[in-house]
């Protein structure tokens, strides 16, 4: 079972520099996603929305765990290191494999990969460039599409969320 803490997310603030804006709109997606997790058994976590869809809170989970180490680690950071989940024999593996994956596991390695973002990205001014498909990326732009890529997952956890046991909310 995940968590149960109460919501502790801070709503971003609405006046701010760029840089706080945007590190505060990401956390704000970052607690969103663990808060439509909170309370759920493994089972919970592993359901799918509707066939033929993969999706579920958990694939969801592992995918943001993914799309952190990349965006931060590899192209913003410029570290050599392997894609999780298995996800270079197949690209859907965050979603596909669910069934047999460690809640825990998943779970401890989003937050983990959270923590490296957030060093990364502190570390880094906003104009700093990464490569991405042999295309430069800004840190600005990485922040930006990674509240983009959280918000629209999220409004997927929403939905699987409601289906499990009828929660609603932000």
């Amino acid at each position: 079972m995940t968590d149960t803490n109460a919501d502790t997310r801070v709503p971003p603030p609405r006046i701010g520099d760029e840089r706080s804006i945007l590190d505060n709109w990401l956390e704000w997606h970052r607690g969103t996603l663990a808060v439509k997790c909170a309370g759920l058994t493994d089972e919970q976590l592993r359901l799918r929305s509707a066939p033929p869809s993969a999706l579920s809170l958990l694939g969801l989970v592992r995918h943001m765990a993914h799309v952190e180490r990349s965006w931060f680690r590899r192209v913003l950071n410029g570290e050599d290191i392997p894609k999780l989940w298995d996800k270079d024999r197949d690209n859907d593996a965050d979603f596909n494999e669910v069934d047999t994956a460690s809640v825990e596991e998943a779970f401890a390695t989003w937050r983990e990969e959270i923590e490296l973002a957030r060093s990364i990205s502190a570390a880094a001014p906003l104009d700093a460039v990464g490569e991405h498909r042999g295309a430069d990326c800004s840190h600005r732009w990485i922040l930006v599409h990674m509240i983009e890529e959280y918000a629209r997952h999220n409004g997927h956890a929403d939905l699987l969320r409601e289906r499990i046991d009828g929660a609603k909310g932000d």
